[in-house]
């Protein structure tokens, strides 16, 4: 049973936020408890301010006494096999090659604890589907020997035993295996094919993000692109791309398209635009309301644009496949060459843009 903790507010935390408070205090007592873990213990109601729940964003007078009922360290993580279906693309002794879908985490977060938020992962259905899995990666991540982002599908390869964990982790430092990426970009890329080789690195300003700017702590990164098709839609202009990558770093293909001027369709997080607008739509109707050229709005001009609404299109994830791996079997030296189509969502999202597309027949380049 975990012993309550009382905490007096100082006078000089006035105007404060409470979980900002308890953050700072229980960190300088030598915690270092997370400000997410402080609002974790409030919402699961481990947090009274003179006996009553209170919102993290309470401003403090000085004088409160806090409670602290939970533990401000959540017990070690540990995976846990759950039934998930599992699309299986290859198996033997060894390894196995799944096709992770989208919204799907490869493995919970070390400062994640046992709740809702640790579920649902890759692991847990990897546990459930191969009950023995390799120990290299620890209890938190058993078999994983590279990931994929949440919001990025594809192939990824997961090792059964301790020997081929180790022999595929050098076979990816090495840059033996080679990894093909399907991904629609916006804009039109201007050249056939290119390379972009710079470093990849944590945002010091923005800490969830990635950069291709120069920094000392950036890791070398090399990705080569090829175009597949591009396409000018009533949406705008897009490139389909096959990416193939000589390094794994965080969100590397995210942050080099996103580099160059040409963000993943989908990743608001490196500039993308949450939705597309059917632009042709769009002037259309203001044309046909008369729109005044000074950028007034006359009351005839916006009851024409409600009623003529643009089509708009979201897409909910990164349109971003991990669509191609080759490499020699860890075991028997066998080439290994193994495919995943686009997933359905992405189909669909790609079909819609290219009925759409201006000046090109169904099918064709446009």
């Amino acid at each position: 049973m975990v012993e309550q903790r009382m905490i007096e507010v100082p006078a000089e935390a006035k105007g404060q936020r409470l979980d900002q408070f308890l953050a700072q205090f229980l960190t300088a007592q030598g915690e270092g408890v997370s400000r997410s873990r402080v609002q974790l213990l409030m919402e699961q109601g481990d947090v009274l301010v003179d006996g009553e729940r209170e919102k993290a964003s309470m401003k403090l007078r000085g004088g409160e006494r806090i409670a602290i009922t939970g533990e401000p360290h959540p017990a070690p993580l540990k995976a846990t096999a759950e039934d998930i279906p599992l699309e299986v693309v290859y198996e033997d002794a060894d390894l196995a090659v799944v096709n992770k879908p989208a919204g799907m985490m490869v493995h919970a977060g070390s400062g994640q604890n046992e709740d809702a938020r640790s579920r649902g992962t890759l692991v847990n259905a990897l546990l459930f589907r191969f009950n023995k899995l390799s120990t290299t990666g620890g209890e938190l991540r058993p078999g994983i020997v590279h990931r994929l982002d949440k919001d990025t599908s594809g192939l990824i390869v997961v090792a059964k035993n301790d020997r081929a964990h180790a022999a595929l982790g050098e076979m990816f430092s090495s840059r033996r295996i080679k990894k093909t990426y399907i991904a629609l970009v916006e804009g039109s890329v201007e050249r056939e094919k290119g390379t972009v080789n710079a470093g990849v690195g944590r945002d010091p300003v923005r800490r969830t993000r990635m950069t291709a700017k120069p920094l000392e702590n950036a890791r070398s990164a090399v990705s080569h692109y090829e175009v597949v098709r591009r396409l000018a839609t009533r949406f705008g202009k897009f490139t389909l791309v096959e990416v193939r990558i000589e390094t794994g770093r965080t969100h590397q293909i995210r942050v080099h398209m996103a580099s160059i001027g040409h963000p993943v369709v989908g990743d608001t997080l490196y500039g993308s635009a949450g939705q597309l607008t059917d632009q042709v739509a769009a002037q259309a109707a203001q044309s046909k309301a008369g729109a005044p050229g000074d950028g007034s709005l006359s009351p005839g001009w916006k009851a024409a644009r409600r009623k003529a609404e643009p089509e708009r299109l979201r897409l909910g994830r990164n349109f971003l496949h991990a669509a191609r791996l080759e490499f020699a079997h860890p075991a028997t030296g066998k080439l290994l060459v193994l495919e995943a189509p686009l997933p359905e969502e992405l189909e669909r999202f790609l079909g819609h843009l290219v009925s759409g597309a201006t000046g090109a027949p169904p099918g064709g380049q446009a």
